[in-house]
């Protein structure tokens, strides 16, 4: 889903105050015993599909919305409000839609809905983070407004895309986020529709003002969905908790129903508290932290050299062992072994392993170009559950390096990403991906072309995004793969970002509940879940 990504619990409500809210909502007063709970972070912006790229808010956006596809627990891709997605060359696609759905304000869901949502998202004016995935698209431009003239609409049930290339995975990408479909309350007034968005998923908002801000949302089954989703609950109470402990304390009793992540006080205990309740499985996740070029010492040739000494003087295994329990593998490139062409035997990968030697002759080198100043600091938000590796990490490089070094804590996820994307941080920073579908492409791309709006660290690099398209208009997944593999081979000799681990999903849910699923992209497949 994004980047989302990975900023699994954020909130700015204090602990106390989410215990007593979530007590409530496990009741059985009031008709709300078939309510699910579940932990979730508050939205970085305003709930608008095309610019939402983080956890919290593709949560809520995934669960109010159909796409014209959905993924399955394993990452199929299931058509949802599409008939059919064929094309003969793979550049014009055809789409058909279902008809006689209905958005929950009962306007019709027609293939306007979609090409003018596309169209909003793809706008330069309109500076949407997910904008880029409308690159492959006819008329799309990163530098000033154009028309998308590859979308045209056939019939109310009916349209076409123009591709600028050959895109053999085009139809897979359809599920994410960005491609939703609008009603034209959006269009009317953006803002307005942000705080109280109109879908047409297997959820709605619950009333004017279910939304409370680093609080919670609350949504309710929308009996007018016709996909393959129905819920089969009343609705969900996403809380945005102060810490990962807090809901873990509420998950024990019973005031939480499903939890995503783990504290990590918890996960050498988790699996005895909650015994077969405890999930524990592989998920397409990939931890990181990023480093700006901009930053002082860390561009041109003096910063490829202490990036590569960072890298390498980290002992990875080690703070696995000791902060996860064991519970992630250390990373040997920058996507995930659960996705079709992930390899760990890359050329160069070998940055990526614990060398204090080697570490401190590359900084010794890098020094040689520019004596180092300052204290090397590593950014996070505090409300999600990553001091305690992000301090191992810092005493990791401190020991190794002889340097000061030491973890920059930014209270709210919001906070910290809105850091980020206006490029005011200025430290380097931690940063992770939870796929949005299930290819190589989408560690790839989002994150490391130019421009891409989820590319932190600012990074460019014309071979890349070179090799980026080679993937993208490969006819064969074999050949597209082998492109992606080739530009991560630049990645690791650049290291925009700094590859730690790979995710797993860890979690749990309460003994009220039963029918709890994971998905391949670790968020809980709620709508399956019943309360007992």
């Amino acid at each position: 889903m994004r980047f989302k990504k990975l900023g699994l619990i954020a909130a700015a409500l204090a602990t106390t105050v989410a215990l007593s809210l979530t007590g409530c909502a496990a009741g059985t007063d009031g008709g709300n015993n078939n309510i699910i709970s579940i932990n979730g972070s508050e939205p970085q912006n305003p709930l608008i599909a095309t610019n939402t790229n983080e956890v919290g808010g593709g949560l809520i956006i995934d669960n109010i919305y159909a796409g014209l596809v959905y993924y399955d627990a394993d990452g199929t891709p299931v058509n949802d409000m599409a008939e059919s997605i064929t094309s003969t060359d793979n550049i014009t696609w055809n789409i058909k839609i279902k008809s006689g759905w209905k958005f929950t304000n009962g306007e019709e869901v027609t293939a306007d809905s979609f090409v003018n949502a596309w169209k909003y998202g793809a706008l330069y004016s309109n500076a949407q983070l997910n904008s880029y995935f409308f690159d492959a698209i006819e008329g799309f431009s990163y530098e000033e407004d154009t028309e998308l003239t590859g979308l045209t609409v056939v019939s109310p049930t009916e349209f076409t895309v123009k591709l600028t290339s050959a895109q053999s995975d085009f139809p897979l990408r359809l599920g994410y986020t960005a491609f939703f479909p609008q009603p034209q309350a959006f269009f009317d007034d953006p803002a307005a529709f942000g705080e109280n968005p109109i879908g047409n998923g297997p959820y709605k908002l619950a009333a004017e003002g279910a939304w409370q801000h680093n609080v919670d949302i609350n949504l309710v089954k929308n009996d007018d969905y016709k996909g393959g989703r129905v819920a089969k609950n009343g609705g969900l109470k996403i809380v945005f908790y102060a810490t990962l402990d807090a809901a873990y304390a509420d998950l024990l009793a019973d005031n939480l129903d499903v939890m995503a992540g783990i504290p990590d006080a918890a996960l050498k205990t988790y699996k005895d508290d909650l015994g077969d309740r405890a999930v524990d499985q592989a998920a397409a996740i990939f931890q990181s932290f990023t480093i700006p070029s901009r930053l002082e010492h860390w561009s041109g040739e003096e910063g490829a050299l202490r990036r590569a000494a960072i890298s390498q003087a980290i002992n990875r295994q080690e703070i696995i062992d000791v902060i996860f329990n064991g519970t992630r593998k250390p990373a040997r490139d920058f996507t995930s072994p659960v996705i079709a062409g992930w390899s760990d035997a890359l050329e160069g990968s070998d940055v990526l392993d614990y060398n204090p030697e080697n570490a401190k002759a590359l900084w010794a080198q890098a020094n040689e170009i520019a004596p180092w100043t300052g204290t090397f600091e590593l950014a996070y938000n505090a409300d999600g559950g990553h001091q305690g590796w992000v301090d191992a990490v810092i005493n990791s490089i401190k020991n190794t390096l002889d340097i000061d070094a030491s973890g920059k804590a930014i209270a709210l996820f919001s906070d910290f990403r809105t850091e980020i994307t206006e490029d005011t941080i200025t430290a380097p920073f931690r940063t992770g991906w939870q796929a949005d579908y299930p290819a190589l492409a989408n560690f790839i791309a989002p994150l490391y072309q130019t421009g891409a709006g989820a590319n932190d660290g600012d990074y460019s690099s014309a071979e890349v995004d070179a090799l980026i398209e080679k993937g993208n208009t490969a006819k064969t997944l074999d050949e597209a793969n082998k492109a992606y593999q080739d530009a991560q081979v630049i990645l690791l000799k650049d290291l925009p970002a700094i590859p730690m681990w790979y995710g797993v999903s860890n979690g749990g849910y309460s003994t009220l509940v039963s029918s709890v699923e994971f998905g391949w992209n670790s968020v809980p497949v709620l709508h399956n879940v019943i309360k007992k």
